[in-house]
């Protein structure tokens, strides 16, 4: 669970010092260790509550648990080294939450088990995180819209294979950046993140047993519970518990890679496309280099992109198959790779947020690499009107190609690419 403090995943690592994409970013404040064991306190609080709402225990020992755990304090590296002994930090934090409120230590956590609370953190940070890294790709979407539009015909050479291909326009490859983050977009905001309650194997058994003197009988009011439980915590109700179900992480998962690599497109981009030899954007960020003072590394790009390979192998790590009711050791594997994950993309969200904000773009250098070749970039519209033969020698002969001067206008092929822009951004601007 932890890299900016000792906790159950180890040791601290100083921060962001090795991962400057998340360092200081909102992504890192609302993941830290701080955060997670907020949130563990907040569940806990919910439950309290929730139980109170039924009759299940008195109001006055809800309102205690609420009041002690907004205000408790704990360590959040003595809490992880006293975890090792329980392998998961909800079992000491328990213990601290009942010596916190002695005259109702008999109601906190009472029914639950330990995965219930950090399933249900782990929701809850993420749900956090989710909302900035939604807020963040919203302000990048909108920036990529005005680039898409200004350079709508703004012509460009496309490149296959890392070669010059044919004419496009940079309003096209903005609008195709903008086109991923849409979808990534809309991937995070269909995220309905689940509270989990489900007792000590998913039955809800001791709820059951709790509520059987209850007037509408034990088996409904635990559902009901289920449903106030996600209320009070503001995660959605699941339709039953899912200790060993991981959809929910799994589909967390797989939003924040589509969302990473859909952020690692513009980026790898701009970095080919800053490359002195090309020239055609340039990035506001100063580019420092230790070694060479003449340069300006294109360093958000950078960052964004090495988020872009890392979300993807942590995400691997989640989900995995867990033996029957509680996994032994899978379960625990997913805490730290779920946290890097959030971060890594928030991180890259944001950053994503400022190059694009600040790219600097050169339409006459991109009209002049388009015309490097003499015409040759329009070899696809030569074959349109010349046989196999005669392009292969006219294309053979030095210099440019010798046809009709307007033949071998790049600005001239640019096929529907102008229209392409139009309908991507009028798919854009139908988004809520």
């Amino acid at each position: 669970m932890s890299s900016d403090g000792a906790g159950p995943g180890g040791p601290a690592s100083g921060g962001g010092l090795l991962a400057p994409v998340w360092a200081g970013t909102r992504a890192e404040a609302v993941t830290a260790d701080a955060a997670w064991l907020r949130a563990m306190l907040e569940a806990e609080a919910a439950l309290a509550r929730a139980q109170a709402r039924l009759g299940l225990i008195p109001s006055e020992a809800a309102a205690a648990i609420d009041r002690a755990a907004a205000t408790l304090v704990i360590d959040p590296a003595g809490l992880a080294k006293r975890a090792r002994q329980s392998a998961n930090p909800v079992v000491p934090l328990v213990s601290d939450l009942r010596q916190a409120v002695p005259g109702a230590a008999a109601f906190v956590h009472r029914g639950a088990t330990s995965q219930d609370i950090l399933d249900s953190a782990a929701m809850l940070v993420a749900t956090r995180a989710v909302r900035g890294i939604v807020s963040d790709l919203s302000g990048i979407m909108r920036d990529l819209g005005t680039l898409a539009e200004r350079h709508r015909d703004t012509v460009m050479a496309a490149r296959t294979l890392g070669q010059q291909a044919v004419p496009t326009t940079f309003g096209l490859k903005a609008a195709g950046w903008l086109a991923g983050l849409m979808h990534a977009r809309v991937r995070l905001r269909e995220l309905r993140l689940p509270a989990q309650l489900g007792g000590a194997a998913g039955t809800l058994a001791a709820f059951t047993e709790l509520a059987a003197s209850h007037a509408s009988g034990g088996q409904a009011l635990a559902l009901d519970l289920v449903e106030l439980f996600a209320e009070e915590i503001g995660l959605a109700a699941p339709p039953a518990p899912w200790h060993a179900e991981r959809s929910p992480v799994t589909e967390l998962g797989a939003a924040l890679v589509g969302t990473a690599r859909a952020l690692g497109k513009p980026a790898v981009d701009i970095i080919l496309m800053a490359q002195t030899e090309v020239g055609e954007v340039a990035e506001s960020s100063s580019g420092g280099s230790s070694a060479m003072p003449q340069k300006r590394n294109p360093a958000l790009s950078v960052l964004v992109r090495s988020a872009s390979f890392q979300v993807p192998a942590y995400a691997q790590v989640l989900g995995q198959v867990g033996e029957h009711e509680r996994a032994a050791g899978a379960w625990q594997a997913e805490w730290l790779p779920l946290r890097e994950a959030l971060r890594l993309t928030g991180g890259a969200a944001e950053t994503a947020a400022e190059l694009v904000a600040g790219l600097r773009v050169f339409p006459e250098r991109m009209r002049a690499n388009a015309e490097l070749t003499g015409g040759r970039l329009v070899a696809e519209r030569l074959s349109a009107h010349l046989g196999p033969d005669e392009l292969k020698r006219i294309l053979a002969a030095e210099g440019p190609p010798q046809v009709a001067a307007e033949l071998l206008d790049p600005g001239a092929y640019l096929g529907a690419a102008p229209d392409l822009v139009d309908r991507i951004l009028a798919t854009y601007r139908e988004q809520p």
